[in-house]
């Protein structure tokens, strides 16, 4: 087995706690492999050896990789996860009698009928919108993401829901809690948070139980550690005692899942503060990517004040990564034609979006081209979702009028965005609706019950379905504005998601679709027909999944699409950027654009949204001039490229090259952008000048007063742009633009 001085470092490490800072692509499974062969040559019995991996897979593919490297015969250490161990903790207490048998729910269907119930003894005779609003299946699923987060941050109820702002849609969640706890004993019945949650709570209470779990185990390893939360901290630590040595491998930096439990600094502070004083060691190279890609990583973490000193170093041998930045859906179709043309298959490819209403536009471009893929959640096909197929729906009635005689149909549209009613009294409405096309009398028993603000949505909501066959030669965009409008979609999905990111998805889906309908001008037949269109996963076509899937896995070419302000970072006028949620978008790109091997290309979109502020920290054009200077046998590497490169960041970069014991001539990027706008008298048209957001582009247009002018920018990656000159954060270039 070769391994690098780091990484022989690790796996020789002496003797008491350790951290392992492992940079995406560093071979930390094979370290952690080599490392417990190690141990089991110095004599550790496998039996006192624990590994503990983040999740089935990982588990399975590190139990291979340590089968497969072992010497025949030789035993092997238990190796879990946190969940499987949860498991075996929970029968042994069961079998001593500290905790009462229960039997695990494995179906979704039976999580939410538990919080159902929940709910409905949470609220108790409260009846109307709120109720209706609470009973949605998004609203128990926020619920049961509730129930697991407390048991996770081993915090009460109340408190964890004050601190976290969870909103007052959501104020009965605590005492739903006590309930579903309540409910899960009178059964005798557990989820999967409750495997670590209840041997836990029993373990903590009670000194004798301790003593009979602790001392077994001399060494524990832990992947993933920046990922473990509060509970699978304070249980890892009830396990190892005052004897085990305890080795977290892992990196802050790509800690993504804070929504549920995890923290940077549980890999920081928090380790030491739990253990005690720990060896630190690295594992820098990164075996992915080439030198472009590592820098940018660099550049694009450096301005998080939670994170690790450490730099990702391209080890040689190395794809020599390029980077790129398009525009949209047309970026992403020129990439994968390149790509196929380059003699590669579209399986190579993946395509990562921020959240899954960013990847609509790119599911229509694919659909409209013939070109095949496939979602990690076939659920999330874009026409499967329940608001596309109601606004498709809505725009199909302004061209098939007979549909005002299908119950389904109007099933659908009233259905859809919700409007706080039970679906079995929207289902008996529209069969009464389709069967006479009117609107029932005011005493009608179908009303009945119903709060008047619901009778008149309800009521609105028909006469916007009666409307629509009149409007049949509206252009799609504004047909799908007009009925956005009409049934108040905006403020609607905002009130009934489970969670404020999840109604401000709701809404940029609207955008998305509203956009798309746009481009398709006053063709209303094609945009349904798109939207109706059915696809099935394709096996041999381009992946499309969130960066969050992702965490892990790796691809020859990553498109990351949407990155753009408001997307990525997510923000929103009512959901501002703090400066821990930006250090988390920060972390969560850095995680994103390191999924790459061979070619990373950043998408961002036109019109209104302006690109990511990641685009211009992590310098992606500079990295890329930089890489192609450290590649000697790369063609673009001529005589004229031994003048020094301009770079922003110059302390970062000769700290990449002597890391790397490397030179290159570099020159610090001066004036900064807005000065060296401001140093020129003149623009012109045909002006060469970089943007610190959209990169390289050439005047088109200056106009308005000589000395504060307006100019029209052609950028090589951004489209046209606007710009008012002295303000703008540019440099004017010398040279022609490539």
């Amino acid at each position: 087995m070769r391994l690098t001085a780091e990484q022989r470092a690790v796996v020789g490490h002496a003797g008491g706690h350790a951290r392992v800072a492992a940079v995406a692509g560093s071979g930390k499974t094979t370290t952690m492999v080599a490392r417990v062969l190690t141990l089991l040559e110095r004599g550790v019995p496998p039996q006192r050896i624990l590994v503990l991996m983040f999740n089935r897979s990982a588990r399975e593919d590190f139990q291979a990789r340590l089968a497969a490297m072992a010497p025949p015969g030789q035993a092997l250490p238990d190796v879990r996860t946190f969940h499987s161990l949860g498991h075996r903790l929970s029968a042994s207490l069961t079998r001593w009698g500290a905790l009462a048998p229960r039997r695990l729910l494995t179906a979704d269907w039976q999580l939410e009928r538990l919080m159902r119930q929940a709910t409905q003894l949470a609220l108790g005779d409260q009846d109307g919108e709120a109720r209706e609003s609470a009973l949605e299946g998004e609203r128990l699923e926020a619920l049961a993401h509730f129930c697991a987060l407390v048991k996770a941050e081993m915090e009460p109820a109340a408190a964890l829901h004050e601190r976290l702002d969870y909103g007052e849609e959501t104020r009965h969640f605590p005492a739903a809690f006590d309930h579903a706890e309540a409910l899960l004993e009178a059964h005798g019945l557990m989820g999967y948070a409750d495997l670590l949650y209840r041997p836990l709570r029993a373990l903590e209470a009670d000194d004798a139980l301790r003593a009979r779990v602790k001392g077994f185990l001399d060494h524990v390893i832990v992947d993933e550690y920046q990922d473990i939360n509060v509970a699978q901290q304070r249980l890892l630590a009830l396990l190892a005692g005052e004897r085990a040595e305890v080795m977290a491998v892992g990196d802050a930096n790509q800690c993504i899942y804070e929504w549920r439990g995890a923290h940077p600094d549980t890999m920081l502070e928090r380790f030491t503060a739990t253990f005690g004083a720990a060896v630190d060691y690295p594992l820098s190279t990164t075996f992915r990517h080439g030198h472009a890609l590592a820098l940018a990583a660099n550049h694009a973490i450096e301005a998080n004040r939670r994170r690790p000193d450490q730099l990702c170093l391209a080890a040689d041998g190395n794809p020599a990564t390029r980077l790129a930045a398009g525009q949209g859906s047309r970026g992403l179709l020129e990439a994968l034609a390149g790509w196929q043309e380059a003699g590669r298959t579209l399986q190579e490819a993946c395509v990562l979006v921020r959240s899954w209403a960013l990847s609509v536009p790119l599911q229509l471009a694919l659909l409209r081209e013939g070109i095949p893929f496939r979602l990690a959640r076939e659920d999330r096909f874009v026409f499967r979702l329940p608001l596309v197929q109601a606004l498709a729906g809505y725009l199909r009635l302004a061209r098939e009028p007979g549909l005002l005689r299908d119950p389904g149909h109007l099933a659908l549209l009233l259905a859809q965005p919700t409007p706080f009613v039970a679906r079995e009294r929207l289902h008996a409405l529209a069969e009464r609706l389709a069967d006479g096309q009117r609107w029932p009398e005011a005493q009608d028993p179908l009303l009945a019950g119903l709060k008047p603000h619901q009778r008149r949505t309800l009521k609105k909501r028909w006469a916007l379905l009666c409307q629509l066959p009149r409007l049949t030669d509206w252009p799609p965009a504004a047909l799908l504005d007009h009925v956005v409008k009409e049934v108040d979609a905006e403020k609607v999905l905002k009130r009934a998601a489970s969670r404020r990111d999840k109604g401000e998805e709701d809404v940029r889906l609207l955008d998305v679709l509203r956009e798309q309908a746009s481009e398709l001008g006053n063709d209303p037949e094609a945009f349904i027909e798109l939207l109706s269109r059915p696809v099935e996963n394709h096996g041999d076509g381009v992946l499309i999944t969130t960066v969050h899937g992702a965490k892990g896995l790796e691809w020859p070419l990553v498109a990351l699409a949407g990155v753009n302000e408001q997307d990525f970072p997510h923000y929103t006028r009512d959901n501002p950027l703090s400066p821990p949620r930006l250090e988390e978008e920060r972390r969560l790109f850095y995680v994103a654009i390191t999924r790459a091997r061979e070619r990373l290309v950043l998408l961002h979109d036109g019109g209104e949204h302006r690109p990511s502020r990641f685009l211009a920290e992590c310098a992606w054009e500079q990295c890329d001039r930089l890489a192609r200077r450290l590649e000697p046998e790369d063609e673009a590497v001529g005589a004229g490229d031994a003048a020094p490169l301009a770079v922003e960041r110059p302390a970062l970069v000769r700290r990449y090259l002597t890391a790397l014991g490397r030179e290159l001539p570099l020159a610090e990027a001066k004036p900064g952008p807005a000065e060296a706008a401001a140093a020129y008298h003149t623009f012109d048209v045909g002006q060469r000048l970089r943007h610190a957001v959209f990169g390289e582009g050439e005047i088109d247009l200056v106009e308005g007063d000589p000395d504060n002018p307006v100019i029209e920018v052609r950028f090589r990656h951004a489209g046209r742009r606007r710009l008012i000159a002295r303000r703008a954060p540019i440099e004017l270039l010398q040279g022609d633009l490539a």
